[in-house]
Formats: structure tokens, C-alpha cells, sequence
């Protein structure tokens, strides 16, 4: 559901069998998940170094004693949170540090517009090499019926 429209932008059906990865490759967008994780980890940082008195950290850290009810465990919170640390790759106790805790420029995926830019600024470059390979272009054709390209 989350490259659907970008699928019809790009003018790529399911029929072209393109995977979802490369569609939002191309478009320079990261898969949702990633993007609903990064507000979570955010927040589970400011609420890890604040103090222990503070109620939202005393709500994190809580345990309600009951019965929990039959069939499959019921998700938790925390154990949403374990998993983002873990899919990030980072400790809790990194927390501590704010610069190493957000998230890395390099981690983060560019909007569209950065990204075609970078595109356009490359394809500036790549004209010029263009005029020297004039016998390279006869072998391109093939590639033109590629909705990925």
C-alpha cells in the first residue's frame, strides 16, 4: 500500500514484476516503518535521560500486576521498543550521548527534491562524456522498454 502511489507516478504496474525496494530506491523514500521507528527510538531517548522522578518514566519502567488474558501475548510497548533498538542496531545506554543517538545524515534518506537534484547535477557531468562515447549509444536501445530505468 505504501508504493502504490508511487508505482503510478513512476508509471510501474505489478505486471512490470519491479520490487517495491527498487520503486522507492528510485524515488529516494524509505519503507514507513523506518520512518514510524525513528519518532519512537526519538522518543524513548528524551524519556531514557530525563529523571527518575519524571511520570513518563516512571510509566515506561511499570509492571501492572494481573492475569494476562489467553492466546497469543498481546504486543507491549517496551517490547516494540526492544525490537527498534535491536532492527537499529544500538543499545540503550547510547542514549546518553543526544549526537550519537539521532539518527546519522547518512541514515536518513534525502526528500525527492535533494535527490533530483543530485541527479541533475550528476547528469550535467555525464554530458561531457557523452560527446567521447557516441559508439556506446547503439547498445542502449535495448534497455529503453525498462519501466526502472
Amino acid at each position: 500500500m505504501e508504493t502504490k502511489r508511487l508505482r503510478w507516478i513512476a508509471g510501474v504496474t505489478r505486471l512490470h514484476r519491479v520490487r517495491n525496494d527498487t520503486i522507492r530506491q528510485r524515488f529516494g523514500v524509505a519503507p514507513i516503518a523506518e520512518k514510524v521507528r525513528e519518532p519512537r527510538l526519538r522518543w524513548y531517548g528524551h524519556v531514557f535521560r530525563a529523571n527518575d522522578d519524571t511520570v513518563r518514566k516512571i510509566r515506561l519502567n511499570l509492571e501492572v500486576a494481573r492475569k494476562r488474558p489467553r492466546g497469543r501475548p498481546k504486543q507491549r510497548w517496551l517490547n516494540t521498543l526492544h525490537l527498534d533498538l535491536k532492527t537499529a542496531g544500538v543499545h540503550p545506554d547510547q542514549a546518553f550521548d543526544r549526537e550519537n543517538w539521532r539518527p546519522s545524515p547518512e541514515g536518513r534518506t534525502p526528500p525527492p527534491s535533494e535527490t533530483n537534484a543530485n541527479e541533475n547535477d550528476d547528469d550535467d557531468d555525464d554530458d561531457d562524456d557523452d560527446d567521447d562515447d557516441d559508439d556506446d549509444d547503439d547498445d542502449d536501445d535495448d534497455d529503453d522498454d525498462d519501466p526502472c530505468q
